[in-house]
């Protein structure tokens, strides 16, 4: 036999059990095993425990494996809630407590600033969390129909698999949309487009419940009426996307979806594909939070960069002399302009500009700031810290949706541009999922 062939082989997944020793959690939320001198990730295994497993691929640095049965659980470890736990890949860490999620998380965040950034806070933050179910308000649900069920499955992914989750229900949808999962099934199963409606994004409001339909066919006179139907009956505004988002028109006469901020008597209205944070009550402890450790004055100008429609934005300048908000999606400055006027609000401007380039240093509405507020994306801000440094302020808070965008952006704060961190921690934006949504507090030195 070749080499090829041996290395072939000894690449082959193992349909053997295997006995480990979990160690760790990986940043996905994978329980992380060593064998043998190589690491093992498994899934739904947990530090501490022993388990049993399958190995089922084998990689250059690192294989996968499957969990069979746990034989030494772990304190931690709880009952899933959800019966699609397991399958579905939204979230992948209900069989730990909630404390220990928490734990989790502000783990990954201070090795990340560690380790990438080469920082440390000279304070951590309490970890600011709200209802752990029923919390999100916005999603994107897939659709597709199934010849073999002879029905439609709406759901979210399956883990690491192409397929679609037949989800009858979801523990982390905020209601009604928890239990619409099944009626949503009968109702796209239904049309004589159905293997032609590939999702359907949710947006719950404080006044209303919107559903985006994406068509990729005209729909018939009958599908029209089944859809209307659907609306009426579950008083849900229904929306139909042929198109880019562009395309997204309503059904019918719909009022303007919209979530109060009642620390600061404001109220901001959005459609129903717009960015806004997931989890509603946990957006209000944000903002507190935010406005508390900026603590702006009548004195301040302070900017808001990623504004979006305003979120941070509005409370701000209810606080602040001026406030100017940057962002790089139009529609979202005029909705935050609009949102601004809406509620009386004078002291506050905002400016569409790409954030990511580099050419930024000159805008017209660069300049002198007291506070700066950052809520980059996934990819982070490096390209707008010199904006940042430049400006002087002299107390900059950066919102983050990544650990290690955060860490690479800090470490550049502190080194090269002289702030030190004076505090970080953990905000459970996505509970019972990886996801690490943060605050950072730098201070000029």
């Amino acid at each position: 036999m070749g080499d090829a062939a041996l290395n072939a082989r000894a690449r082959r997944p193992s349909a053997q059990p295997e006995t480990a020793k979990i160690t760790d959690l990986s940043h996905e939320g994978r329980g992380v095993a060593h064998v043998d001198g190589k690491t093992v990730f498994i899934d739904d295994a947990l530090p501490g425990e022993l388990v049993e497993w399958r190995r089922l691929k084998r990689g250059r640095n690192f294989d996968e494996g499957q969990l069979l049965r746990v034989i030494e659980p772990s304190p931690d470890r709880v009952e899933p809630r959800c019966i699609h736990f397991g399958m579905c890949g939204g979230c992948v860490l209900q069989h730990l407590s909630v404390d220990q999620q928490l734990q989790f998380k502000q783990k990954q965040l201070m090795d990340s600033l560690t380790r990438i950034g080469k920082v440390t806070p000279e304070e951590t933050l309490p970890p600011l969390q709200a209802g752990t179910w029923n919390y999100r308000r916005r999603a994107r649900l897939a659709a597709r129909w199934v010849p073999k069920k002879n029905r439609t499955v709406v759901g979210f992914r399956e883990r690491s698999t192409p397929y679609i989750t037949d989800l009858q229900r979801c523990e982390v949808l905020q209601a009604p949309m928890d239990q619409l999962l099944v009626p949503l099934s009968e109702l796209v199963t239904a049309l004589s487009i159905r293997n032609r409606v590939p999702q359907i994004e949710v947006a719950v409001a404080d006044n209303a419940v919107a559903l985006v339909v994406r068509v990729l066919e005209p729909l018939t006179e009958a599908d029209t009426e089944l859809l209307r139907r659907f609306g009426r009956e579950h008083s849900v505004q229904m929306f139909l996307q042929p198109g880019g988002y562009e395309t997204v028109a309503p059904m019918d006469d719909v009022a303007p979806l919209e979530y109060r901020l009642p620390s600061f008597d404001l109220t901001l209205q959005f459609l129903p594909t717009d960015f806004v944070q997931v989890n509603g009550p946990l957006n209000l402890q944000m903002i507190d939070r935010a406005i508390a450790m900026l603590a702006p004055t009548a004195e301040d100008r302070v900017l808001d960069l990623f504004c979006g429609l305003g979120n941070f934005s509005l409370p701000l300048a209810r606080r602040a002399g001026q406030v100017v908000g940057v962002e790089g999606e139009a529609a979202l400055v005029e909705r935050a302009r609009a949102n601004a006027a809406r509620n009386g609000l004078t002291n506050a401007r905002f400016h569409t500009a790409n954030l990511a380039d580099e050419g930024i240093l000159s805008a017209s509405w660069a300049g002198k700031f007291d506070k700066v507020l950052l809520d980059p994306p996934r990819a982070g801000a490096k390209e707008v810290l010199p904006l940042v440094a430049k400006s002087g302020a002299d107390t900059v808070l950066y919102i983050s949706c990544h650990p290690g965008s955060l860490a690479r952006d800090a470490g550049i704060l502190v080194h090269e541009h002289g702030y030190k961190l004076q505090a970080a921690g953990v905000m459970d934006m996505f509970p019972h999922t990886a996801h690490v949504e943060s605050a950072a507090l730098f201070v000029k030195k």
